[in-house]
């Protein structure tokens, strides 16, 4: 008879074995604020324009070399849960604005350090989460007074160039003036009179060789595809969309044919063709110079199309067609039948190009009513086209956010000194315990403009006392010159080194959430594992 062992009293004996369980300051909250911290500490160096880069290995073995937090954090299975907690903020961030994300994950990270301070000081999770709460909703009080520049006129197209320029040169330092006039000219080209601004309306084409200097703007769709058939430029061409294979159709229930003479298999074989060829000219009739198909193009049918002088494009990917049908204003037919004049859609040229070595069929729209743009990009790895295509996606969700509130705040750390400057002086009239931990939230602001000085190679407690001086003083608009060797401040407003309003309002608000969330986290009960195949160990490395 097997002895049974009872298990030790307390939480142990309510779950099952393999679960486990933390508690108190020691188990539960200074661990998650050292796993956030480490986490913060990882994704800092990247800040800023000088931000180093990360190399990246996600679990299917695919590199990534970028200082991009919305990608490293995305690719990296971070299985900590507060550190989680953290990444849900970032994402929020990404989803909200699409750019900020570093601020979110670095801001915790430095509202959590300040928290272990106080938490050692002897002040309760609770006091600390109020102060940190009253410091916010001061903060966001100060924020709208420190607007610097406002852009009333988002389809002037230098204005625009200007504004999006700091976002581009976070990722793509040096390159900020062309990248910040192809993404200006690409979003103010598709904006129409009354309709709200969708980010996925600029495309993006990555084509290997060349130079980033050769990269351009169309009006219209680029496919890295060849045509089908024999014709490959068409003008003034009407746009015949089809969802389904352009060949001869397949019944829907099966049936048996009995042949019982040669005539017969002749009159089947020879009807089938015709009635595929009476469908084709009936699509050339109507008028369509370009046919495009979400699936296969059979062997007759092409003969047919190139018989009669049109163009056949496919398209793989369902969402290339959808996209497609809404750049050229076309509907896609699920049968292949003649389309009305409703259903057809227009581009002033369709038309094949080679870059490289790589096959092109463009749809052009020179028009004022093209809904869609592309981002042709040249670089000589994907690597770096990534990185370049990342900092696209930055400038064109800021120009979203400009169309919905043109308000910009100085940057190079010159609204974060601020913000800290007077949220520690209201920290000083706010009675109780508290006041502490507003103190602290003012200190944990002082970190961005000291994380760019340290990536800049510069001392960052000399800049930021430097920049506390000169806020002092009056000058609200000084921030730290990354182009200097040393400790050097300019006024950052006529550089144009302005961050977007919205971004720094959502970031403070999902940054003190988060830190709140983990914070009032006093015990950490974790299950035991679904049982399941086990991971692979990894494999030794090779000697050679």
């Amino acid at each position: 008879m097997a002895l049974h062992v009872p298990k030790a009293p307390g939480v142990a004996q309510m779950l099952k074995e393999g679960s486990r369980y933390f508690s108190g300051l020691d188990e539960a909250v200074f661990r998650n604020i050292g796993a956030c911290k480490q986490f913060a500490q990882t994704i800092r160096t990247a800040y800023g324009p000088n931000g180093m880069n990360k190399m990246v290995i996600n679990h299917i073995e695919k590199l990534f070399v970028t200082n991009d937090a919305a990608t490293i954090i995305r690719e990296l299975d971070v299985e900590h849960p507060a550190a989680k907690l953290m990444i849900l903020a970032s994402e929020m961030q990404e989803q909200e604005i699409g750019d900020g994300t570093n601020f979110v994950i670095i801001f915790a990270g430095a509202l959590l350090e300040a928290a272990e301070d106080l938490l050692r000081m002897g002040l309760t999770s609770s006091e600390i989460v109020d102060g940190y709460e009253l410091a916010l909703d001061t903060a966001l009080d100060i924020l709208p007074t420190l607007t610097c520049h406002e852009v009333k006129d988002y389809r002037n197209l230098a204005e625009v160039e200007k504004v999006i320029k700091t976002s581009i040169m976070s990722k793509q330092y040096g390159n900020e003036d062309f990248l910040a006039h192809l993404v200006a000219k690409a979003c103010v080209s598709i904006l129409l009179e009354k309709a709200t601004f969708n980010v996925d309306n600029v495309r993006v084409c990555k084509i290997l060789g060349g130079g980033l200097q050769a990269s351009e703007v169309v009006q219209g769709m680029v496919f890295k595809r060849q045509v089908e058939g024999d014709v490959t430029k068409k003008e003034n061409a009407k746009v015949a969309v089809f969802s389904c294979a352009v060949d001869i159709l397949q019944t829907e229930t099966k049936g048996t044919v009995l042949i019982k003479s040669a005539d017969e298999l002749m009159n089947f074989s020879r009807g089938e063709e015709s009635m595929l060829e009476h469908q084709i000219k009936a699509i050339a009739d109507a008028g369509a110079g370009v046919i495009v198909s979400g699936a296969k193009f059979g062997d007759m049918a092409l003969h047919y199309v190139n018989k009669y002088g049109m163009m056949a494009v496919k398209l793989s990917s369902k969402w290339d067609v959808r996209r497609l049908c809404k750049t050229v204003g076309a509907t896609a037919l699920p049968r292949l039948t003649a389309p009305t004049k409703e259903e057809m859609g227009y581009a002033d040229t369709v038309y094949v190009d080679e870059l490289g070595d790589t096959s092109l069929v463009v749809f052009r729209l020179e028009g004022k009513e093209s809904r869609v743009a592309t981002i042709v990009i040249r670089g000589s790895t994907d690597n770096y086209m990534d990185d370049i295509e990342r900092a696209i996606d930055d400038g064109v969700n800021t120009f979203k956010g400009l169309t919905r509130d043109g308000r910009f705040v100085p940057g190079a750390g010159a609204a974060e000194i601020e913000l800290s400057r007077q949220v520690a002086s209201y920290g000083e009239t706010h009675p109780g315990l508290e006041q502490y931990a507003i103190k602290k939230f003012a200190t944990a602001l002082e970190t961005f403009p000291k994380t760019i000085a340290e990536n800049s190679g510069v001392k960052g407690a000399e800049v930021v006392s430097k920049l506390l001086a000169a806020h002092e003083e009056g000058d609200k608009t000084m921030g730290f010159d990354i182009e200097a060797d040393k400790a050097v401040l300019k006024d950052v407003v006529p550089a144009g080194i302005l961050d977007l309003y919205l971004t720094k309002m959502w970031g403070l608000k999902y940054a003190t959430n988060a830190a709140c969330t983990i914070l009032k986290v006093d015990q950490i009960i974790m299950a035991k594992r679904a049982g399941g195949p086990k991971p692979q160990a990894p494999k030794a490395p090779d000697d050679d």
